[in-house]
């Protein structure tokens, strides 16, 4: 099972400021259907410790930094998302961790699917026997 991989996002670089884009089905390789951003995180805490079973998401530290964790039990990779040109494609299936948010740290996730409660796997023990069903 794939955890996630780093995609870099076009960088148009311009005296007045920069541009950056994330085009879906091109950069992100799926239909947007919900957008949402964390911020004003408080020091030392966790957000996101979950995982999806069909969801995919493409996670972008769109200012500041913060460390993204992906875990299937088998592998374990920390990911430091600094870069507001640089996205992070985290697959279905997958516990995910965002931890060490420095101040002013602004966390975008382009998700495939609405909203789903029943698609939220939230206690790592269930999330473990999840994977023992698939």
């Amino acid at each position: 099972m794939n955890l996630g991989e780093l995609i870099e996002l076009p960088k148009i670089i311009d005296p007045r400021g920069n541009l950056t884009v994330a085009e879906q089905l091109k950069q992100v390789p799926f239909e947007i259907s919900r957008v949402y951003w964390t911020y004003d995180v408080p020091s030392g805490e966790h957000r996101g410790g979950h995982a999806h079973r069909h969801c995919r998401e493409y996670i972008v530290a769109v200012s500041g930094s913060f460390t993204v964790t992906l875990d299937n039990t088998h592998e374990k990779k920390s990911f430091l998302l600094n870069h507001p040109y640089q996205g992070l494609l985290v697959e279905t299936g997958v516990w995910r961790t965002l931890e060490d948010f420095s101040s002013g740290a602004v966390c975008l996730v382009l998700a495939e699917d609405p909203y789903e409660e029943d698609d939220y796997i939230r206690e790592y023990d269930d999330y473990v026997a999840y994977l023992k069903t698939l």
